[in-house]
């Protein structure tokens, strides 16, 4: 049974969210602000966590710059909540990190169905996929991991997703819809500049130039690849 760390400052919202995710066989763990929240991640045992972006004190955006900083919580998926939806409030969760976003209001089906959709990614089992390797990245898809000139880097859930597709295709192209679908699925395509966020995210974390980027390269109109 996975476990959802919902972090929200409205008490009522919480209680709906843990009587419906946990009655759909998920455990859940509830936070009221982001400090309570830091604790709980720390503490171990969440496989997820729901993050509310506006809160008092800590907000979701410190929290997620925290978590990302931190090794043993870098990996971790993470579901950003917006208020509106507004495009500011999404790339920045993203360019943070964020795996995934939903705006308030929602429906919790869709909620649920975004949990699933990234669980089953971030605890996939392992498979016998061959090891892949293109302009000096190796992804290791048995182990979820990946170095770049030998030396280890953490990437988030839809990182490591994408990433694994670039280098499995090294060489040619991958259209932005096939990217497109790997980190949200079908309605990303609602905010095609998702794609480009993660990708710059991407890049930062390979130590890509990005003047001259000779990891990760943009095809314009069509997509992104990878060298051999």
């Amino acid at each position: 049974m996975a476990t959802v760390l919902v972090v929200d400052d409205d008490p009522g919202l919480r209680a709906l969210l843990a009587e419906y995710l946990s009655g759909r066989g998920l455990e859940v763990q509830l936070a009221a602000d982001g400090r309570e929240a830091l604790a709980r991640l720390r503490a171990g045992a969440v496989d997820l966590c729901v993050l509310d972006l506006m809160m008092p004190g800590m907000d979701g955006f410190e929290l997620l710059g925290i978590v990302r900083r931190e090794p043993a919580l870098a990996g971790l998926p993470v579901l950003m909540l917006t208020a509106r939806g507004e495009d500011t409030d999404r790339i920045v969760g993203l360019e943070l990190g964020a795996d995934d976003y939903l705006a308030k209001p929602f429906n919790p089906r869709e909620l649920l169905a975004r949990i699933k959709a990234i669980l089953r990614r971030s605890q996939a089992p392992a498979s016998e996929e061959a090891v892949l390797e293109g302009a000096g990245i190796r992804v290791d898809p048995s182990r979820r991991e990946v170095r770049v000139d030998g030396q280890p880097v953490e990437l988030t859930t839809t990182e490591f997703d994408i990433l694994r597709v670039l280098v499995a295709s090294a060489g040619r192209v991958v259209a932005r819809e096939r990217l497109m679908e790997l980190a949200r699925g079908e309605e990303w395509a609602s905010f095609e500049r998702g794609v480009d966020v993660h990708i710059s995210h991407l890049r930062r974390k390979l130590g890509d130039d990005p003047r001259v980027p000779r990891r990760i390269k943009t095809v314009r109109g069509v997509g992104y690849m990878v060298p051999t």
